[in-house]
């Protein structure tokens, strides 16, 4: 069959089964949740639920990008039979490990990351056959929720690299060799372990009938094959992060799986499982979604994932937000403590949202009632002078919504709530209003047909006005750089105190295509 990028095979990787009964649960069912959809997107104001019609991420693949998928008379797709590029495969890992259809013996990360490997050479097998042109061209997708990014993970950083050890099955898994895979997109992965009131889950070894193990650090760091003096979220040069994308929950009350008792170890700042600084690989593109670790509002089976997702895959252009902190001013009787001598601390919290028109969904979501925002000191933000990293999206001409305007339009909503100040490490609450804000701007982006470019900031141009152009210079690769100045104006002779003065900067570069035609 005719490999043409960027429609690769997809192979989904399911997540974490705690207990035998929850492995049985997971093997009788064909698509292991990739099929799941939901109805709840929401409360309103009154606390009513709002109701939203999200199929699936199968069923919206098939739909819209015109996948199959992968089963027939019962089973898979006989070796024999060769299947469609723009297929949709469910790697049924936890199967050998079933008390009905395997052994009932669980299995470990590299284990399951060999029986991957066989996995995709079988897909290569069927969709490309003999053809020497197709298999050179063939390359899968790999999407996983939760474990399933570990054991991605497991397969490009160490099996692939390092093979098995067992000469035999390494001659018939083409191991070391080429990982076959063109990018990799994670749900809820937790890339920096999972913890429970800070403390890393311990390794217990036999004593560990779960195999909850798997998400300790220096479990973890073994079958990554990571030193001990890096970062576990670290993919050791084996794969390039920005083609390795974590989608990140932040609604750490709906999750109720794991025993009831995950959300309660975890708290705010985590999907109910995994905490949100442990759910990104080092570097990667990254959005996070009000959404749970799974459940009714999971982020599998959210909108937000499939936007995510769909766009990572097949969009055009990559785009990452970033805010450059260039002043920040202090209230005036702590501006004359500071010229003083005296010691002031304070803590930003950064609020970061990214929409397209006419959708009820965002495609990244920090808040500060969400428990979800940046957390940034004031020395961190001024000293170092390094961009803050907001999030990557993706934007691709096809997702257009109905709205009227040829434009592809989306908006982006940045604040910077006031901290609460401390001198002297003491805290101060002179002229302190609580939940107030420095700065807190929505900026319209619309795209013109070619490539052009214009914005407009709410508090100046009114809401969903986009006419500015913005200042804009070009990038290695086709790509540009757009930025556009936020808060007060440089050289002020009063500016406002507290104050915010900076920019927000754009990085735009082809994604999934050649010429870097728009």
């Amino acid at each position: 069959m005719t490999i043409t990028p960027p429609y690769y095979p997809i192979v989904y990787i399911r997540g974490f089964a705690a207990t035998m009964g929850e492995i049985e649960d997971t093997v009788a069912t064909p698509y292991m949740g990739f099929n799941l959809g939901s109805t709840k997107i929401r409360q309103n104001h009154e606390g009513e639920i709002v109701r939203f019609i999200f199929e699936s991420p199968l069923i919206r693949l098939m739909k819209e990008e015109g996948y199959v998928d992968t089963y027939a008379n019962g089973d898979l797709l006989p070796r024999g039979i060769r299947s469609l590029a723009r297929s949709v495969w469910i790697f049924r890992y936890y199967e050998p490990m079933s008390e009905s259809l395997g052994e009932g013996e669980r299995r470990d990360i590299l284990e399951i990351a060999a029986d991957l490997r066989r996995f995709i050479l079988r897909i290569r097998g069927q969709v490309c056959g003999d053809d020497p042109q197709a298999r050179a061209a063939f390359r899968v997708y790999l999407v996983a929720h939760s474990m399933g990014g570990l054991i991605a993970r497991a397969y490009l950083q160490n099996l692939c690299i390092n093979g098995s050890g067992d000469g035999a099955l390494d001659a018939e898994l083409e191991l070391p060799g080429a990982h076959l895979v063109d990018k990799v997109f994670t749900y809820g992965t937790p890339h920096g372990g999972i913890e429970f009131r800070g403390l890393n889950v311990p390794d217990l070894g036999r004593l560990d009938p779960f195999h909850v193990r798997n998400f300790n650090r220096e479990v973890m760091r073994d079958y990554l094959d990571l030193p001990a003096d890096e970062d576990v979220r670290s993919l050791g040069g084996r794969f390039p992060p920005q083609r390795f994308f974590c989608f990140i929950g932040s609604n750490h009350r709906d999750y109720t799986a794991f025993f009831n008792l995950s959300r309660k170890g975890t708290g705010p700042m985590s999907d109910g499982l995994v905490m949100l600084q442990n759910a990104a690989v080092a570097g990667a593109p990254r959005a996070v979604a009000y959404r749970s670790h799974s459940g009714h509002y999971g982020l599998v089976n959210s909108e937000e994932g499939y936007q995510n997702l769909r766009r990572f895959l097949f969009g055009r252009w990559q785009v990452n937000v970033l805010l450059q902190v260039a002043e920040l001013t202090l209230p005036e009787p702590l501006q004359r403590l500071k010229e003083q001598g005296r010691e002031i601390r304070a803590a930003y919290y950064i609020e970061s949202e990214g929409r397209v028109r006419g959708a009820p969904y965002f495609l990244h979501q920090r808040r500060v009632d969400q428990n979800s925002a940046i957390r940034r000191t004031y020395d961190a933000l001024v000293k170092a002078r390094k961009p803050v990293y907001l999030f990557s999206t993706y934007l691709d001409p096809r997702a257009r919504t109905s709205a009227p305007g040829k434009a592809l339009a989306f908006a982006l909503r940045v604040a910077i709530q006031v901290p609460l100040y401390e001198v002297d490490r003491r805290f101060w609450f002179d002229e302190y209003y609580e939940g107030g804000y420095l700065l807190d701007e929505t900026l319209t982006f619309h795209i013109q047909p070619g490539g052009n470019l214009r914005y407009g900031l709410a508090s100046q141009h009114g809401v969903g006005v986009a006419r500015k152009a913005p200042q804009r210079e070009a990038l290695d690769g086709g790509g540009l750089r757009f930025t556009i100045p936020l808060g007060f104006k440089e050289g002020m002779a009063k500016p406002p105190r507290p104050g915010f003065r900076g920019s927000l900067v754009l990085e735009a570069r082809p994604w999934n295509r050649q010429d870097g035609a728009a």
